[in-house]
């Protein structure tokens, strides 16, 4: 069965940086687009970055651009998304997504848990 398994969360100040892990497991990880989403208290969830199946193309919502980078390592079947010069309106639990194809442009149909990032003095 499919998994999808977060790391990488935690506390840390603003302007600090944290890397995101998303382990899965379950699929051949290397045809299909993963994705980060994230959900902070009181808001709808976001789509955050998103990586085709190659790893030659990656989107970033505005908020985040040139301070994210989304990865993925086709051997290890691991995704990655570096966050650097963190603010405090980064706080949010960050999902881990599948993709039902190689683009963008499949739906999400698997989700991780989640992991808290809380960005904060």
């Amino acid at each position: 069965q499919v998994q999808l398994v977060e790391s990488g969360g935690g506390l840390v100040q603003p302007g600090g940086s944290l890397r995101l892990s998303c382990a899965a497991s379950g699929f051949t990880f290397s045809s299909y687009a993963m994705s980060w989403y994230r959900q902070a208290p009181g808001k709808e969830r976001e789509l955050v970055a998103h990586i085709t199946s190659t790893g030659l193309s990656k989107r970033y919502v505005d908020s985040v651009k040139g301070r994210f980078t989304i990865s993925r390592d086709n051997y290890k079947n691991t995704v990655y998304l570096q966050m650097n010069s963190l603010k405090p309106e980064d706080t949010a639990v960050y999902f881990c997504t599948k993709r039902g194809g190689g683009s963008y442009y499949d739906d999400v149909d698997y989700w991780g848990q989640g992991t808290q990032v809380t960005v904060s003095s």
